[in-house]
């Protein structure tokens, strides 16, 4: 699954693209240009370079809907660097497992996390050639610690936890942060989204934590959300939003952690409040629980 994708912008192109937009861009072995993908999508609206047409058609129509949608891949990323800096530092977590990873840029698991305990351990998970490319020159460890990279879906819980480099950068007898940085909502009810996550959580040993960011229908209105389903079904990538009830329904048997299920805006802040967007424009929840 690839990282960390949001949701809903504008227009009635999307999903596929012409045979000439297809031909004019350098295609690696493996990818699909007729297909948008969630990591290069992200990539896009984070002002990254590493995307294909079909990419940023599918990041406009969604943003058609949410005009936003950049600011809010922008406020989870910077979730990310907070919740990681808290877990290695303040909780003494030293293994992480990132379903989702995306496309490499600055503030990744791995350099928070070995900037504070370089002895961290990290596994990222995502299945895009291009985050694999670039995974394998950018992901790399501090000397004292260690990273690996595993090319999966998240549909898949079985095939990533029985993965041989998983068991051999990570303890699973230790305890683990499971990350699901906006990954969850492109695991569609067919696909069994609670079903994967409870799989995910049972190979966890007591004291790991599980991170979860997930798009939400919270702020719309009946007329926005079926505006938001039709820009997302004409984008070309599956996604389900969730709102605070069924986002809630992952958690049950764990330890919530304060401030609890919030806006990741609202997550340990560290800019001054009238600095903050609105968590109607981030439109993103979110959540720290511990395995007891």
């Amino acid at each position: 699954m690839g990282c960390c994708d949001l949701h809903f912008r504008r227009g009635s192109r999307g999903g596929r693209r012409s045979e000439a937009a297809v031909e004019s861009e350098r295609v690696p072995p493996g990818i699909d240009p007729t297909k948008a993908h969630p990591s290069r999508r992200y990539n896009y609206w984070l002002g990254g370079k590493d995307n294909f047409a079909v990419d940023r058609e599918s990041a406009e129509m969604v943003a058609s809907a949410f005009p936003t949608v950049g600011l809010a891949a922008r406020e989870n990323r910077a979730f990310l660097k907070r919740v990681v800096g808290y877990l290695a530092g303040e909780a003494g977590i030293g293994q992480f497992l990132d379903i989702g990873t995306g496309l490499p840029s600055a503030g990744n698991v791995h350099e928070v996390a070995q900037a504070i305990e370089p002895t961290s351990r990290i596994v990222y998970v995502d299945n895009d050639q291009v985050v694999l490319v670039h995974a394998r020159a950018l992901l790399t460890s501090a000397p004292e610690g260690r990273t690996a990279y595993i090319e999966a879906d998240l549909r898949d819980p079985d095939r990533i936890l029985a993965d041989p480099d998983l068991r051999r950068t990570l303890d699973m007898t230790r305890p683990v942060a499971l990350m699901l940085v906006a990954t969850m909502h492109f695991i569609v009810d067919e696909d069994d989204p609670y079903g994967i996550f409870a799989r995910l959580v049972s190979a966890l040993p007591s004291g790991s934590h599980v991170v979860m960011t997930h798009a939400t229908s919270d702020h719309l209105t009946p007329e926005q959300y079926a505006v938001s389903e039709e820009a997302n079904k004409r984008s070309g990538v599956p996604f389900r939003l969730r709102g605070s009830d069924e986002f809630a329904r992952f958690f049950g048997g764990l330890e919530l952690l304060p401030p609890g299920i919030t806006s990741v805006v609202e997550w340990r802040p560290d800019v001054p409040e009238a600095d903050r967007p609105s968590i109607e424009d981030v439109s993103m929840l979110c959540a720290v629980a511990r395995v007891p």
